[in-house]
């Protein structure tokens, strides 16, 4: 699911509409902010896609980067991913 390249720890994922993709945003900005560990992100339409560094590290991949992509994919695989025609994370 997620991609290590430049330095960044990278996935998209895909959703049913634009509100479910938002609802997903919300959710990991909870869990960032829980963190202390906010993602590079963007959306369209119903595809989010998220980048994850570590600042405090030079911008390289850290565990906290690690730790935060587990997290998401938890909150995509519990919410999202089985029923939804189409969705899927690349």
């Amino acid at each position: 699911m997620w991609q290590e390249e430049d330095n960044k720890l990278k996935s998209s994922f895909t959703f049913k509409d634009f509100e479910q993709a938002m609802e997903f945003m919300q959710e990991v900005a909870v869990v960032a902010g829980e963190m202390d560990h906010h993602p590079w992100w963007s959306n369209m339409y119903n595809k989010v896609d998220i980048e994850l560094s570590t600042h405090d590290a030079g911008n390289t991949v850290t565990i906290r980067d690690h730790k935060l992509a587990t997290r998401i994919e938890e909150i995509y695989k519990a919410s999202y991913e089985s029923g939804v025609p189409g969705a899927g994370a690349d």
